[in-house]
């Protein structure tokens, strides 16, 4: 068999291979044309999630201070045990006032429950992320029954937390140092006192640290304006995050 090829079959054979790719191109072009491009819009949206944080006081006489939700940069301490506590973390552990905190540069956004969270109760935030990877999030409250104890969560993250998965922890009790636990009539801001809060003077260690808990009138501290029914023990808070969406 003769397999030479002769210039005009060469060329006759090599404008068919090249109707043969225009044809090809024309295809694709087409299928390229019919497909929607995704809407960056729908994007965010998909990448939303809702988390409904609900906290429940488990002391017996210490109403908790409006509980202060705090969406932030990660690695954002907002407190540290052994360390000088914040303006901010100082001025929620001796009145209850988060307005130093929320105006942080590193806040990002912010959710305060709007009553004083009683004894036994409970309340629920429902807390949106538009993106878990960059953020973590702080609980921060007062017991007002004291001078300076405080109680929550610093930097957590929920990027691993699926949906309808729940993570549940309860907090401890810190003192934040700035103020001396004298419990004396005036220096507590609570029902049981109605008495000063914030005070600029630090009379105490200066460091976050474990809360050794009140001493009260019962147990023999003669100035105290607590009994032994404001007494505390760890843990203070229960906290559940559930993701909703």
């Amino acid at each position: 068999m003769n397999l030479s090829v002769t210039p005009k079959k060469s060329i006759l054979i090599f404008s068919i291979i090249l109707a043969s790719l225009g044809l090809s191109a024309c295809s694709d072009n087409d299928d390229t044309d019919s497909i929607i491009s995704p809407n960056p819009e729908d994007k965010l949206t998909n990448n939303i999630q809702q988390y409904n944080v609900t906290v429940t006081n488990l002391t017996a006489a210490q109403p908790m201070s409006p509980l202060t939700l705090v969406i932030h940069e990660a690695n954002t301490q907002l407190w540290q045990q052994g360390q000088p506590s914040s303006l901010a973390i100082e001025k929620i552990a001796e009145s209850g006032d988060n307005s130093d905190l929320l105006a942080l540069a590193s806040i990002k956004d912010n959710m305060t429950s709007k009553n004083i969270l009683l004894p036994g109760e409970s309340d629920t935030l429902t807390l949106t992320l538009a993106d878990t990877n960059a953020q973590t999030i702080s609980l921060v409250t007062m017991l007002v029954n004291t001078n300076d104890a405080f109680t929550g969560f610093s930097d957590i993250t929920l990027k691993h937390l699926s949906l309808n998965e729940t993570m549940e922890w309860q907090t401890v009790v810190y003192d934040a140092g700035t103020e001396a636990n004298s419990e004396e009539k005036g220096t507590i801001p609570g029902p049981v006192d109605n008495g000063e809060g914030f005070n600029i003077t630090r009379d105490d260690l200066n460091r976050v640290h474990l809360h050794s808990g009140v001493i009260s009138l019962d147990d023999g501290l003669v100035d105290s304006v607590l009994s032994a029914y404001h007494r505390f023990d760890n843990p203070s808070l229960n906290i559940k995050i559930q993701r909703i969406q």
